[in-house]
């Protein structure tokens, strides 16, 4: 089966630059990020891997640089999935997938085989509230099944999963990249297979 993204696909970074206050996260960083390709942002906490993601998903703005996205592809998107799950504790968890299916116009049946496919077909009619924190993630990464775009932007997109749900979160990104998506994740521990690596630590201070 042919790629359903080109493979001129790719997500360019060039000089981008944050601060946090007065504390610089980084600077005169590029990245380049091409069709079939995972890569993971790594550093300790506050080294600015969140900031990144959401310069990049057009969120944020950078103190300077700039983001572009190359390739023959029409209304490209950029798919951002923060840390936070954003579920909404009185709606079930079909509702929730629905009001995402409508909003890109897509039927309800989408949200139904995205729960499907997350694993969450036998809570549909659970309120947010009901959840456990892996079924919540499990519910945040249903938006990426139901309205499929090229570009994935994941803040540590295994918090709270345990091992069924990692390998959840592997399927659908090994899925992605075969279909020719990117996907560029914010991680802690063990990452994806195949995956390039882009590390945010602060270089050490001189003695």
């Amino acid at each position: 089966m042919a790629p359903k993204y080109p493979a001129s696909l790719a997500l360019v970074a060039e000089g981008l630059s944050a601060a946090r206050g007065y504390r610089v996260l980084f600077e005169r960083l590029s990245l380049r990020v091409s069709a079939g390709e995972v890569m993971e942002l790594r550093g300790p906490n506050g080294s600015g891997k969140s900031t990144l993601l959401r310069i990049l998903a057009g969120l944020t703005q950078a103190a300077a640089g700039s983001v572009r996205i190359e390739g023959e592809v029409r209304d490209v998107q950029r798919r951002y999935l923060g840390h936070l799950d954003a579920v909404k504790p009185t709606e079930t968890a079909l509702e929730q997938l629905t009001f995402w299916a409508r909003f890109h116009g897509r039927p309800q049946t989408v949200a139904e085989d995205a729960l499907a496919a997350v694993g969450l077909a036998s809570r549909a009619d659970v309120p947010g509230r009901g959840l456990s924190a892996g079924q919540k993630r499990r519910l945040a990464l249903g938006r990426l099944i139901v309205d499929p775009c090229p570009i994935w932007l994941l803040d540590e997109p295994v918090a709270a999963l345990d091992v069924d749900g990692r390998a959840l979160v592997e399927r659908l990104i090994a899925g992605h990249v075969a279909d020719g998506g990117l996907v560029i994740a914010a991680m802690h521990g063990s990452g994806f297979p195949d995956a390039r690596t882009l590390d945010l630590s602060p270089a050490p201070v001189a003695a």
